[in-house]
């Protein structure tokens, strides 16, 4: 997606810690904030699913359920175009491209997965991944904001 073309009209950052109360948290300001450009119910519930999967991922994998922090930022331009940025200073991943993989997990409990960005991907028009091991992973989510309603 093309941010180069659009001016920006508002922005939102929040540093949160990595507990799983904080996900809600998250989710809640992101579509408050996202309201100012009328999006629809569909439109809104598909930014909260993806922002709670890339906040999941930070707490679970970034921080192995430790304590860091996540940062967000939510970027809304005039072409109603929202950019979503989430970063961890966590472990990292090796290689996004295998993690990026549906069903591709590390989990050996069986617990999770491996669909996490696969659901990301699904709800947004675009996803970047970019990570480095050991010094953390950072999603880039973009989603056009049509308004109009789906029947």
């Amino acid at each position: 997606m093309n941010t180069s073309k659009s001016k920006k009209i508002n922005e939102l950052k929040m540093s949160l810690y990595s507990l799983s109360v904080n996900e809600a948290a998250s989710r809640a300001m992101t579509g408050a904030f996202c309201a100012q450009i009328n999006p629809t119910a569909t439109e809104i519930a598909d930014i909260k699913c993806a922002l709670s999967e890339a906040v999941t991922n930070c707490i679970v994998h970034g921080y192995k359920g430790g304590i860091g922090n996540i940062y967000i930022t939510v970027t809304i331009y005039e072409n109603k175009l929202v950019k979503i940025t989430v970063k961890d200073k966590g472990v990292g991943i090796p290689d996004v491209k295998c993690a990026m993989q549906p069903l591709y997990t590390t989990d050996k409990s069986g617990e999770r997965s491996g669909m996490g960005f696969c659901v990301m991907e699904s709800f947004m028009d675009k996803i970047k991944v970019s990570s480095a091991e050991g010094r953390g992973t950072t999603v880039t989510m973009f989603k056009q904001i049509t308004g109009e309603k789906i029947f």
